[in-house]
């Protein structure tokens, strides 16, 4: 938690760590885990269930529809990008394909702070993978990057501070 020390004030590095002490104490993977939101710019540290975080930080899947995936693998097979186009326009039509479009390009004009629905899946199973780890279990706190910058939001992991040998030499 030494690199977080730089961003979080002293009262929020002890709610940080009584939240990390508290997750310790269970070894299962449940919906109810914590994840930290932080804002710089703020300093507001907000704590949500992993089981809410999609709602309360919306992840982008516009690049993720199944007419741009579908387009994508045309591509990948070898076809031009007109030939791909009339197939997807045959195969989704041409209104949900121009619709597809229009929302992915948006989003890209308006940014989502590298938010996507393959980032948010990765952090839930990142997540479950350590906590079903032996051993301690960290919290994923997002960084949020400040609103209309090109800056991403940035993924750390609070781990529960080290346990320090004792030396047994007399």
């Amino acid at each position: 938690m030494a690199e977080l020390a730089s961003l979080l004030t002293p009262r929020l590095q002890e709610r940080t760590t009584a939240l990390i002490a508290d997750q310790q104490q269970h070894s299962t993977w449940e919906g109810s885990r914590p994840v930290l939101l932080l804002e710089r710019c703020w300093l507001r540290l907000k704590v949500v269930r992993v089981d809410e975080l999609a709602q309360v930080l919306p992840p982008d899947a516009s690049g993720e529809v199944p007419e741009l995936e579908r387009f994508r693998a045309l591509r990948q097979a070898g076809r031009s990008s007109q030939q791909a186009q009339e197939q997807c326009w045959e195969e989704f039509g041409r209104e949900a394909c121009s619709e597809a479009l229009r929302r992915f390009w948006h989003v890209q004009d308006a940014g989502n702070q590298g938010w996507t629905l393959t980032h948010y899946l990765r952090l839930v199973d990142l997540y479950r993978r350590q906590v079903e780890a032996p051993g301690p279990s960290p919290v994923p706190l997002l960084v949020l990057a400040r609103g209309g910058s090109d800056e991403v939001h940035q993924l750390q992991w609070c781990w529960p501070p080290a346990t320090p040998m004792r030396h047994t030499c007399p």
